[in-house]
């Protein structure tokens, strides 16, 4: 044989065809079988014919830095700029939109690969979307809806006049003006949360008017998202794909997520609840299940994230799983708004810096004004009611993913996404700052207003 190789491991030995032929007894016993070299030989040739295989695999893609290097410099730098935020008494916010904006494609491009952002950017929708499912319990919703129902919907017809408008108004076709009016409809449901501080006004009146706004905006603002989800170009591709999405997969979607609960997820949460990394990975699996189910039935991921979500309400262990989640959905935060930051091109939004200014003036203005005047007309005291609505005085993340939503279904232009993300980011930025300064918060900048 050749070198390194038994005379008897050739590729002219043949084995023998069983142990009759090889003269042997045909049931050993395991003590005493000899050791077969060849078959030892071609085992060991078979690891290192493997282990040469995983050595190139790991050269050709661990060995490529560059998701671990985008991870290093996006987390690393916003620590570095998170530290100083809150040195300086600052939103953590801003940290993460600065580090995008200086890191990413037009900036100094360190990290600039489009596909692997706008991913970052969804798997941060998902979660998020997950976790406001989870807040939807029934009896909450039920109890909300009687009082926030009516000034959500008065104050989101009001926002979405202002907004298209205004697009309308700088020369922008009507299905953007439509997006941007719609876009600009929401608060933001994780400034809104965030700023409230969790041991006084979530058990306040203050705190039901905020949670109950934000969750009834979150319910307009996904089926907004079903229907821009649902566009193929034409009125009459909405509306079919829309009484599609409506009265086909939808209900699949909410049928197989009621008989997952009911008939899998329920009974093990109940027979190993006592096992909290399996909660964990158990909601974790039940998120990306939907999400992945809803994709395949032309629903969106967040949809279907969504749906995971508000199927688990009802669990006794519901809030449990939405706060063991929380430091998974922060890491997805601060990876959703360096996307954000990265997304924001200079040159084309100083060519649209009016409109863009205009619009967030005219919504950190005007917001706080007009849920205020609603809840006076509803019989709330004053200063519940500018307080709720100086809470509320911002754009939404939910604007982020509705002009991200559009601009692939091809309703938005770019300069027309520059200005909702821009407004929207200058209007979050801006309303921490007055939330900071002027009401109770965890991150308050005087000591008498710095509550828990």
């Amino acid at each position: 044989g050749s070198a390194g190789v038994p005379p008897a491991c050739g590729p002219e030995a043949r084995a023998p065809r069983g142990p009759l032929e090889a003269g042997r007894d045909p049931y050993p016993a395991i003590a005493t079988r000899p050791i077969d070299s060849c078959a030892l030989f071609r085992l060991v040739s078979g690891l290192r014919r493997a282990r040469r295989n995983l050595h190139g695999i790991g050269r050709a893609e661990v060995g490529n830095p560059q998701i671990v290097e985008s991870f290093f410099l996006i987390f690393a730098g916003a620590a570095v700029l998170a530290t100083l935020a809150l040195y300086g008494r600052q939103p953590l916010l801003l940290a993460y939109i600065a580090i995008g904006c200086i890191f990413g494609p037009h900036g100094l491009a360190l990290v600039a690969d489009a596909e692997l952002l706008a991913e970052i950017a969804e798997i941060g929708i998902v979660f998020l979307l997950f976790l406001v499912g989870l807040d939807l319990q029934p009896g909450k919703l039920k109890n909300v809806a009687a009082k926030s129902s009516l000034v959500a919907l008065a104050s989101s017809a009001a926002f979405f006049a202002l907004g298209f408008g205004l697009m309308a108004a700088f020369g922008y076709g009507w299905a953007e003006a439509a997006v941007a009016g719609m876009a600009v409809t929401f608060s933001s449901t994780i400034l809104g949360i965030k700023l409230l501080p969790a041991t006084v006004l979530h058990h306040r009146h203050i705190g039901e008017l905020v949670i109950g706004l934000l969750l009834i905006q979150d319910l307009i603002a996904i089926i907004a998202l079903l229907f821009l989800s649902a566009y193929g170009g034409s009125l009459e591709a909405l509306l079919s794909n829309v009484a599609t999405a409506i009265f086909v997969a939808l209900p699949l979607l909410a049928a197989a997520a009621y008989l997952g609960v009911r008939f899998a997820l329920q009974p093990l949460l109940q027979k190993f609840d006592v096992f909290h990394e399996f909660i964990f990975l158990l909601a974790i699996g039940w998120c990306l299940a939907l999400a992945s189910l809803a994709a395949m039935t032309g629903l969106s991921l967040a949809i279907g994230a969504f749906v995971a979500g508000v199927s688990l309400a009802t669990s006794p262990i519901a809030m449990y799983i939405a706060e063991s989640l929380r430091p998974l959905r922060d890491f997805f935060l601060v990876l959703f708004f360096f996307s954000v930051g990265a997304a924001f091109d200079l040159g084309l939004m100083l060519e649209a810096a009016l409109p863009t200014l205009l619009l967030a003036a005219l919504l950190v203005g005007l917001k706080p004004g007009i849920f205020a005047a609603l809840l006076r007309w509803q019989g709330e005291s004053r200063a519940t009611a500018w307080e709720v609505g100086g809470r509320l005085g911002q754009a939404s993340e939910f604007s982020l993913l509705l002009s991200y939503v559009a601009l692939s279904a091809g309703l938005l232009g770019e300069d027309a996404a520059q200005v909702i993300q821009g407004a929207t980011v200058l209007t979050l930025i801006a309303s921490s700052y007055l939330v900071i300064f002027r009401y109770p918060s965890p991150i308050a900048v005087r000591a008498e207003l710095r509550r828990d």
